[in-house]
């Protein structure tokens, strides 16, 4: 048997790569890798046998768009519709009195038939004259701005698959999120910058984790990247102090020919091309990210607007002010996530809802107010909501101190902004009691082919073929487009 030693080229940067700390390495992000395309050119491979090469180069749309990037506000675990959003009369009426008709209950065991009035007043705001709750001082201030759609439904009474349907289109893990489908279909405006960011909570993930943000089985540079909830906000950005400047240039550039000398070797590789271009945007990043994760310049005006100068706001509010310096930036979808179960107020209603509204609701308002104050609002589609809502009766009947809801997904509320949108617009309807949408009914695949149409994409054009099929975010689903609240 013949000994073939190893080749020492190939073992020398293998080597060189796993001793490394630089950090810089970390950062070679698969969403970087074919940004600069560098397909190896060699006319003895038929075109049709090279792999199909993705990258986030910027791509045509289908049509013309309204919106050129998205911020999505995903308030994991339910907010009660009925005590925000959709004022109910009936619930006043029969408030402790037996639900008269049938409930589908999530959690039989704590069950109640009777009916739960909301503790706090609406009331009418804006030109538009819509109904918010007292919980929402800072949305009635920009109520005239926002659409706000009533009659959402998923009909899958459980977080976790009406967070998939909300996310990805389906019940069930493994399909692509809407972020993800959107970086794939129109590319980045950013060479710098990651397309899609996902931003987390400091209270911990939301309830399935990272398949929030899951690129599923599109290819991986279609994932959204991490912001982390505190500083440092990215690991490993930066290179250590003593291995920074001159010397980073020199290790950067040695890498660089070891990388040359193996793609030579190994011609029509095109993600090992992309890869070696990858050291240099990660460079990039550096300066990018720093730049834009640091409020530091920011007014102290723009700062309040964001709740950032109140204890209960502050945090979101930072995540928020990131969020628009991303998309300001050429960020293409920014995802800002509550923490888990933030909004699951089955108990104890009457203290959690309105701690949770205080964190959330002035830094939502200001992000909106600085959009359009910047002019960005008419190309920025802003979504606030979650997967679901809560029922009309009470859950946990142990006093008034204990009572909550329990969930409801057959009927709650969200609210969207800019990117196309009319402004100053309540949309669609509950029954008498908010349980069921009623009317102008709004799916989730509605709402997806919605964003796709704001977009300039078609569903059925907006295609990835696996295991020989065409599959697509709606995925064969009867939608329509809600015509009704485009400008």
């Amino acid at each position: 048997m013949n000994y073939k030693a190893p080749d020492s080229t190939d073992h020398s940067r293998r080597h060189f790569l796993a001793a490394s700390s630089m950090g810089i390495g970390s950062l070679a992000l698969s969403w970087m890798l074919n940004q600069d395309q560098a397909l190896a050119k060699n006319p003895a491979i038929r075109p049709e046998l090279l792999k199909k090469h993705f990258d986030l180069k910027l791509k045509p749309t289908h049509h013309p768009p309204r919106a050129k990037a998205m911020i999505s506000m995903f308030m994991q675990g339910g907010p009660s519709h009925l005590d925000m959003f959709d004022p109910k009369p009936m619930l006043q009426k029969y408030d402790g009195k037996k639900f008269p008709g049938d409930i589908k209950y999530d959690n039989a065991a704590q069950a109640s038939s009777k009916v739960l009035g909301s503790p706090w007043k609406f009331s009418k705001h804006g030109e538009c004259g819509t109904e918010l709750s007292e919980l929402l001082p800072g949305l009635s201030e920009v109520v005239d701005d926002i659409t706000l759609i009533r009659s959402m439904h998923t009909g899958v009474n459980n977080h976790g698959q009406s967070i998939y349907a909300m996310h990805s289109g389906r019940i069930l893990p493994g399909r692509p999120t809407l972020g993800s489908w959107l970086t794939y279909g129109l590319g980045s405006e950013s060479e710098n910058l990651p397309a899609y960011i996902a931003m987390v909570d400091p209270g911990g993930a939301p309830v399935l984790g990272v398949d929030n943000w899951t690129n599923g089985w599109l290819p991986s540079l279609y994932q959204g990247t991490v912001i982390r909830p505190k500083e440092p906000r990215i690991l490993n950005l930066n290179a250590p102090p003593h291995l920074s400047g001159k010397a980073q240039e020199k290790y950067l550039d040695f890498l660089g020919k070891l990388n040359q000398r193996h793609l030579n070797q190994h011609p029509g590789e095109d993600d090992l091309s992309a890869r070696i271009a990858s050291y240099e945007l990660a460079a990039k990043m550096q300066t990018a990210a720093t730049e834009a994760l640091d409020l530091s310049k920011e007014t102290k005006a723009t700062q309040a607007m964001y709740g950032i100068d109140r204890s209960e706001s502050a945090e979101f509010g930072k995540r928020c002010l990131i969020a628009r310096r991303l998309i300001e930036r050429g960020v293409r979808f920014v995802q800002i996530m509550t923490g888990n179960q933030h909004w699951d107020h089955h108990t104890s209603m009457r203290t959690s809802l309105p701690r949770t509204c205080k964190r959330v609701d002035v830094p939502s308002a200001g992000l909106v107010k600085d959009l359009k104050m910047r002019g960005l609002l008419d190309e920025t589609l802003v979504h606030w909501g979650g997967e679901m809502g809560r029922l009309p009766v009470i859950q946990n009947d142990a006093g008034v101190a204990k009572q909550g809801r329990d969930h409801n997904t057959y009927g709650f509320s969200m609210w969207l902004a800019g990117g196309g949108l009319k402004g100053g617009m309540a949309y669609g309807e509950t029954d008498d009691f908010g349980h069921h949408a009623v009317e102008n009914k709004v799916s989730h695949s509605d709402y997806h082919q919605t964003l796709l149409y704001l977009f300039g994409l078609d569903p059925e054009r907006l295609t990835f073929t696996r295991n020989g099929a065409e599959q697509t975010l709606i995925d064969k689903q009867p939608s329509r487009i809600v015509h009704d609240i485009i400008a």
